[in-house]
């Protein structure tokens, strides 16, 4: 479209043309060669004017002349100002030109057209317009124009950080959170920078791994971190490829989000999490955790990592006797102790109830975990009080050391708490580094311990009863009731094969328990009969005494089966009284001698009582343990402190039984130095309850 006239004198831009000077009509041949051509033709000018047939239907304007005709009444509103003044730009300068604008059709539908105009280079002027449709591409075109600005309107509205870069790593497009965040500015247009480049030194290494699993079609993700003034940032960053059809990657997306909050909200909960309530120390999540790193560090750099299962004596019996306060409170001065005492040498945790863990990194020899275990250790040797009670505590420390003991944790941990197990095994509190034995050790403790339950529930447990003599009368004073079980085979055995189970409460408990109602039964059915009962002494396990209720359920027992507590002796052994906790025993003893139950001390000798501290104890009887009646003959100094012994136990008002008597020679000396009572094979091996009736008989 354009004026008639291409002077430009010609001021109006309205295409209604004001002259018609020259009008010729076209030849028929050309008019038939313009009407195939698909495209809608129009020509004007002075010479010419003529509407293709194309152009009359798509207007519907068959019947209309050349000269009513003007195209500007069809184009588009919004098209019409702008296309008239190209028009009038063009005809001043005279050239050719190409416009698209939307022409109505005779449904009254607008469709996008390609323009072209050729002005005419002559006096009388004119020019040449074809109208190509472009409708589909240019729908598809605004279509697409569309979506990419809601996109890049979407893309700016976002919070994150949304950056595209090529294969290359190169950025092509970042929306404004990127450009604010990485150059302070969200009017950046520019880009072609380096993405790799503007990340912080500390994830750039990260973030090249995840680019080039981009770069190989997978979708990647890392966590990165960025510093503001005197502000931490934390952020997610996801890589997604864009593939084309051959599923090669032509560019990359990058999204990071601000995740500080919930890093920070994950970190107090994590903490909290990794944290025990009661002491504050690492738990067992953490320890876990933290043994899983130190492993694989250890395991990368060939170092040693030691792993120490910490266990304190007795915890229970604290809790029944002082009050679950009191352990407490026990545990969180000790945690605090060992905490100050470990930090920078080692991670603790606390497992669980009384148990803690300890891992050492990178450790030297042994001897620098002798060294920890002796640290730990001291710390139960510095007074607690609670209540204005002092709490007494022992602990156990079983350890475990990697390479040279275990090749992966699962081993680790085994063999510290095989440890462990050992050390409680004999007799509690200490270090003990883990050996191959101790497997031995461990199957054989599991097999007492199974062999126990078995014959608990078969109720194949008797009560021998082994006869304690008078050496001048020669006659039966008392007896010892000794635990014998009867196997598969029914064959009699010892509690030697069933050790194990006198260091588990619950177990020994439930045999005393047996044990002890066997011989109150046995001694109710003697004196039923008229037999002249003599006392029968009953043994007591050290871990009966971890609750402080072993009197009162003896008591209980003796007053049920209505026995006379002259008929009844408990004996403890030096054991007891060495043992932490130790007045919790002195407690019970003191109450059932006021009830009139004699107290023996067993296997004298053997532990760490002392003479001078006899008079301290409530004590009726003490028994020389066997292995110095063996040795008396043999050994001076033994001989000596029997002797002592004999005289020291008159003046105490105690009695001295000599234990393991088996020779006529060991009762010939036991009685040159004033013993006067014993129990061993020389008399009477234990014997059942039929064969001690035999016995007893004969007193008669």
């Amino acid at each position: 479209m354009s004026r008639i006239q291409s002077q430009p004198k010609i001021k109006s831009k309205n295409f209604a043309y004001e002259h018609e000077a020259g009008k010729t009509a076209i030849s028929k041949n050309d008019s038939l060669l313009i009407d195939s051509i698909p495209q809608l033709f129009w020509m004007h000018s002075h010479v010419c004017k003529y509407l293709n047939l194309p152009l009359r239907q798509y207007l519907g304007v068959m019947n209309i002349s050349e000269q009513e005709f003007n195209l500007l009444h069809y184009i588009h509103p919004e098209d019409v100002q702008v296309l008239d003044d190209f028009l009038h730009q063009a005809i001043v300068v005279e050239h050719k030109f190409e416009k698209s604008c939307r022409i109505r059709n005779q449904q009254g539908e607008y469709h996008w057209f390609l323009i072209q105009a050729e002005l005419e280079n002559s006096p009388i002027g004119g020019f040449k317009i074809s109208c190509t449709n472009i409708h589909q591409g240019m729908k598809i075109h605004i279509e697409s124009l569309a979506l990419l600005r809601a996109h890049a309107d979407m893309l700016d509205a976002s919070v994150d950080c949304i950056i595209v870069v090529d294969p290359d790593g190169i950025i092509t497009h970042m929306n404004k959170s990127a450009c604010e965040n990485f150059f302070g500015r969200a009017d950046l247009k520019e880009f072609g920078m380096s993405w790799i480049e503007i990340l912080p030194q500390a994830i750039r290494k990260k973030a090249k791994k995840a680019m080039l699993d981009a770069n190989n079609g997978k979708n990647s993700r890392f966590n990165g971190m960025s510093f503001s003034k005197d502000s931490v940032y934390y952020w997610d960053n996801v890589l997604t490829p864009v593939l084309d059809v051959n599923g090669k990657t032509q560019s990359i997306l990058c999204v990071s989000r601000d995740v500080t909050l919930q890093y920070l909200a994950e970190q107090k909960l994590k903490q909290g999490n990794e944290r025990d309530e009661l002491t504050g120390l690492n738990n067992r999540r953490a320890f876990k955790e933290k043994i899983r790193k130190l492993y694989t560090n250890a395991r990368d750099k060939k170092q040693k990592l030691a792993v120490m299962l910490l266990d304190l004596d007795h915890f229970k019996t604290i809790n029944d006797t002082l009050g679950y306060a009191a352990g407490d409170h026990l545990l969180r001065i000790l945690s605090k102790r060992l905490k100050q005492t470990l930090e920078g040498r080692a991670f603790l945790a606390r497992l669980g109830g009384d148990e803690f863990g300890v891992i050492i990194p990178h450790v030297r020899d042994i001897g620098e975990l002798n060294e920890i275990a002796q640290l730990i250790l001291k710390q139960l040797e510095i007074p607690i009080t609670f209540a204005g009670n002092y709490i007494n505590g022992g602990m156990s420390i079983g350890c475990g050391l990697y390479p040279d003991d275990a090749s992966d944790i699962v081993e680790l941990m085994k063999c510290a708490d095989t440890a462990l197990t050992d050390v409680k095994a004999q007799g509690r509190g200490g270090m003990r580094m883990f050996d191959q034995d101790m497997f031995n050790a461990v199957r054989e403790h599991s097999a007492q311990l199974n062999c126990a339950h078995q014959i608990i529930r078969n109720l194949t447990i008797e009560a021998y009863f082994q006869p304690k003599v008078c050496f001048k009368s020669e006659k039966i004073i008392g007896y010892e009731a000794l635990l014998r079980w009867r196997d598969e085979h029914n064959n009699i055995q010892s509690p030697a094969r069933i050790a194990a189970a006198f260091n588990d409460y619950e177990l020994s408990s439930r045999i005393s328990e047996i044990m002890q109602n066997q011989v109150f039964k046995q001694i109710t059915e003697w004196l039923a009969k008229g037999l002249k009962v003599v006392p029968i002494s009953i043994n007591a396990a050290p871990v009966e005494f971890m609750r402080d209720n072993f009197a009162e359920i003896f008591l209980k027992r003796l007053k049920t089966h209505a026995i006379p507590a002259k008929f009844v002796e408990i004996e403890v052994t030096e054991y007891h009284l060495a043992e932490r906790g130790y007045e919790y025993v002195i407690r019970a003893l003191k109450k059932l001698k006021a009830n009139g139950v004699r107290i023996a001390l067993d296997d004298f000798g053997t532990g760490h009582s002392s003479l001078t501290h006899l008079r301290d104890y409530p004590v009726d009887i003490i028994k020389v343990d066997c292995s110095f009646v063996q040795r008396l003959s043999e050994d001076k100094s033994i001989y000596a402190i029997v002797e002592g012994l004999a005289k020291l136990g008159p003046l105490l008002s105690m009695d001295i039984i000599a234990e393991g008597i088996e020779t006529a020679t060991q009762l010939q000396l036991l009685r040159e130095m004033g013993c006067h009572i014993g129990q061993g094979y020389l008399f009477s091996p234990p014997v059942s309850a039929q064969q001690a009736e035999i016995q007893l008989l004969k007193r008669h």
